[in-house]
């Protein structure tokens, strides 16, 4: 595990195209903000294990008789916010 210091407004890179920024730090709380291409899933690891506990006991995903299949729910990404700008 690669371990970094960062402050806030300052990001790490991973790849070409992954971006994660410090947003805030209130505490022992930081928020992140992450920028990853659509194709690429982002969840928190709780969601992330909940949707592969629903896959291995054949939950959402599974062909219907339709013939399609149901997504599960994922993480909403909020929109791209440009950076604030000074005054």
């Amino acid at each position: 595990m690669l371990v970094l210091s960062r402050q806030r407004d300052e990001s790490i890179i991973i790849g070409d195209n992954i971006v994660i920024t410090i947003v805030d730090i209130r505490g022992d709380k930081v928020r992140l903000g992450i920028e990853a291409p659509t194709e690429i899933p982002v969840h928190r690891q709780e969601v992330y294990e909940a949707i592969k506990r629903e896959h291995m006991q054949g939950g959402p995903g599974e062909s219907k008789p339709g013939g399609e299949a149901e997504k599960p729910e994922t993480e909403r990404r909020p929109p791209k916010r440009r950076p604030r700008e000074e005054t």
